[in-house]
């Protein structure tokens, strides 16, 4: 699984030691039946794509009430400025959005791309939606639930790790091996013709890829596909068949088998990418240098050979870290969101370019959000929090909203019904489970199977958010 941001560099590695791309599984995984696997395939073509913000955002200063007497007249930039204190925006700043109640919110100076997406047209036909305090949950919790302990909480509620593995995995409580994301690709399997995995991770080996039945390929922007040091020599031929004969050999070692296995799978999707990709014509869409560019540069010409790989459904996962901004927050963000800002827009430029902008939904993940209240010294932060606010992209999105109930901006039970504490912890409204749900229907998933994908989510009852 992909652990905080600090360890990001080791877990870039992913499954490189076959090359740049590889197979993730769990030993022990080996039988591929198809079990869960849906009759009645879509055959039109659509994508998820996952960007995981590594850190747990301070989202209180990405998306920022100016005026919400529709929803919440406790909500204004006065009181954010009030309680933010040295850490908040200047409201001239902001990039300002509206949503259909008539409320207006400003976003982070970094995110005009974003803006810019979100305002295009109207209230619901923008190309990007806000769903609001979105978190881990295990039942619906109210204030006095959690403050009474009358409810199960997820475990280890404010733990980078622990929250991490939660928000992919969709399991609050307990031990999971496989992710929300690996789950759904299970329960499509056999949806796609081709050879080539479903889910595809260009940000290491993490857990939301893993299903029970299926494995993603993991691929590394930009480096060269599959085994390096072999050339098209005859001795090099030789070469290659003689290591393919030995990953094939049958013996009684279930660990070894299971290496083994991975291994050649890796190898022949490399093969089965790279001749994909150079048979594809070059987009002419810019992405940015950066990392989450390059991660979805990738992804942009992996969707641009579908139809070379056999698939009509695919599943993504991007990331970012370093935004555990306990000091030095504004400066962070500053540097961070605009990188979010400008990779997602670029992609969604290659969408359009690709023609399948209607088909392709891009979504944010994170930890948790942070403390309305600021902590540290002279260069202020925050400490890890719980519910916070995502992005959803795409042509089919209902943009130009925000969606779910965005909390009252309070310190304390008696100023917040949303506050854990006395810091701007909010309690979830929306849950993961919730959240996710919403993406798979989109992505086509018999609605019989949602509960396998997302075994919490018959505890909450509330209609699935509606912003596809």
């Amino acid at each position: 699984m992909m652990l905080i941001n600090t360890r990001r560099d080791f877990l870039k590695i992913g499954l490189r030691t076959f090359g740049s791309i590889g197979a993730a599984s769990v030993v022990g995984k080996l039988s591929q039946v198809n079990a869960l696997a849906q009759s009645g395939c879509p055959t039109d073509y659509k994508a998820l794509v996952c960007i995981f913000l590594f850190g747990g955002v301070d989202m209180n200063n990405v998306v920022i009430p100016i005026n919400t007497p529709a929803s919440n007249a406790n909500n204004s930039y006065a009181n954010y400025a009030k309680i933010r204190g040295g850490l908040a925006l200047a409201q001239s700043d902001l990039n300002q959005i509206n949503t259909s109640k008539g409320d207006s919110y400003g976003l982070h100076p970094g995110l005009p791309e974003l803006a810019a997406l979100y305002n295009t047209g109207s209230a619901g036909s923008g190309k990007v939606a806000i769903l609001a305090n979105v978190g881990t949950l295990v039942d619906p919790l109210t204030q006095a639930q959690y403050v009474g302990a009358q409810k199960p909480i997820p475990l280890n509620l404010f733990s980078h790790l622990d929250q991490q593995t939660a928000m992919q995995t969709s399991i609050a409580q307990g031990f999971a091996t496989t992710g929300w994301g690996g789950r759904l690709a299970d329960a499509m399997q056999g949806c796609n013709a081709g050879q080539f995995p479903m889910i595809v991770s260009v940000g290491g080996n993490a857990l939301f890829n893993n299903g029970a039945q299926t494995n993603p390929a993991a691929v590394t922007p930009g480096a060269t596909l599959g085994l390096a040091g072999y050339t098209t020599s005859a001795a090099n031929t030789a070469r290659l068949s003689a290591l393919g004969n030995l990953l094939n050999f049958d013996n009684s070692f279930t660990m070894v088998g299971s290496a083994n296995e991975i291994s050649a799978n890796g190898i022949n999707q490399a093969g089965l990418l790279t001749s994909a990709l150079a048979s594809g014509k070059a987009l002419a869409t810019k992405f940015p240098a950066t990392q989450l560019g390059g991660e979805m540069a990738q992804i942009a010409n992996i969707i641009n050979v579908r139809s070379a790989l056999g698939v009509n459904r695919q599943i993504f996962f991007a990331f970012l870290g370093g935004f555990d901004t306990h000091d030095a927050e504004l400066t962070t963000q500053t540097t961070l969101l605009p990188q979010v800002s400008q990779a997602m827009s670029a992609f969604y430029a290659a969408t359009q370019e690709m023609g399948v902008n209607n088909d392709v939904v891009t979504f944010t993940e994170s930890d948790f959000s942070r403390t309305f209240q600021p902590s540290g010294g002279a260069t202020l932060g925050t400490d890890h929090a719980w519910g916070s606010h995502h992005f959803i992209m795409g042509g089919s999105v209902k943009g130009g909203d925000i969606y779910g109930s965005f909390p009252t901006q309070g310190l304390g039970p008696a100023n917040s019904p949303n506050d854990a504490n006395t810091r701007g912890i909010w309690i979830p409204t929306t849950s993961l489970d919730q959240y996710g749900a919403a993406l798979a229907t989109w992505f086509g998933v018999n609605p019989a199977q949602l509960s396998t994908v997302f075994p919490n989510l018959q505890n909450f009852t509330n209609p699935l958010p509606a912003f596809v």
